[in-house]
């Protein structure tokens, strides 16, 4: 190999090298360590089975008027990083990030079917790993998120307390389910998962309804002690 050869290939290496710091420096929100969805050690803000006992229980309302937009205009954006790439870096591994800050490539380890999941942005490609969210929006409406102040379902929305990245099929074969109606393949991932939901309903006063209480409840009577995530 020619030198010059050699350092124009040194120069190109530094050069990227240098790109991917600087998409760190202007975007403070990817330099925060990645936590796995499916991380038991979260730290722990209650009992989950105390939590959901203290959720109302009601019907549903109906879904009038639901429409996406109720929620925000899409996902919001933190200091030039929008929501979905934000939990995309926290969930998946070995991401890869443009100057935009947006993850091109990662790993996913899917808490909803166990699987791996390799992620490649692109059309075609991208919605092999979605961003679920965990009460659905259409759910939420229909148990008590009418109620909230526009700025409040915006948050709803976009707060990682509620979203987590999530193989694409299996996000769609949920689409607005409760655990009265879908739960994860995983059953290892269950406990979490709805520990996930109750804490969800009780940031934002929402209720269940006695079918989802009792799916809720069956599923932790298996993990006794199953803390809300915080």
């Amino acid at each position: 190999m020619k030198p010059a050869f050699k350092r124009r290939r040194f120069v190109a290496a530094l050069v990227a090298v240098a790109g991917a710091v600087a998409i760190l420096l202007l975007h403070p929100d990817l330099q925060q360590p990645i936590t796995p969805a499916v991380d038991s050690s979260v730290e722990a803000n209650g009992d989950a089975i105390a939590a959901l006992n203290e959720l109302d229980v009601k019907g549903r309302a109906p879904k009038t008027g639901y429409t996406r937009a109720q929620f925000g205009d899409g996902w919001a954006k933190q200091r030039g990083c929008d929501t979905r790439n934000i939990i995309l870096h926290r969930d998946l591994t070995a991401t890869a990030v443009n100057d935009k800050c947006q993850v091109i490539s990662g790993e996913l380890h899917d808490p909803y079917t166990g699987k791996t999941v390799q992620f490649q942005r692109g059309e075609g490609t991208s919605d092999d790993v979605q961003i679920d969210h965990v009460v659905a929006l259409s759910d939420a409406w229909q148990k008590g998120a009418q109620q909230l102040l526009t700025a409040e379902r915006e948050q709803l929305a976009n707060d990682p307390l509620e979203l987590l990245a999530a193989d694409g099929a299996a996000n769609q074969q949920k689409s607005d389910g409760d655990a009265a109606t879908w739960l994860p393949s995983n059953k290892a991932f269950r406990c979490q998962y709805v520990a996930r939901q109750v804490a969800v309903k009780k940031k934002y006063r929402l209720w269940v309804t006695g079918a989802e209480k009792e799916a809720i409840a069956r599923i932790l009577a298996t993990c006794p002690g199953q803390a809300l995530p915080k």
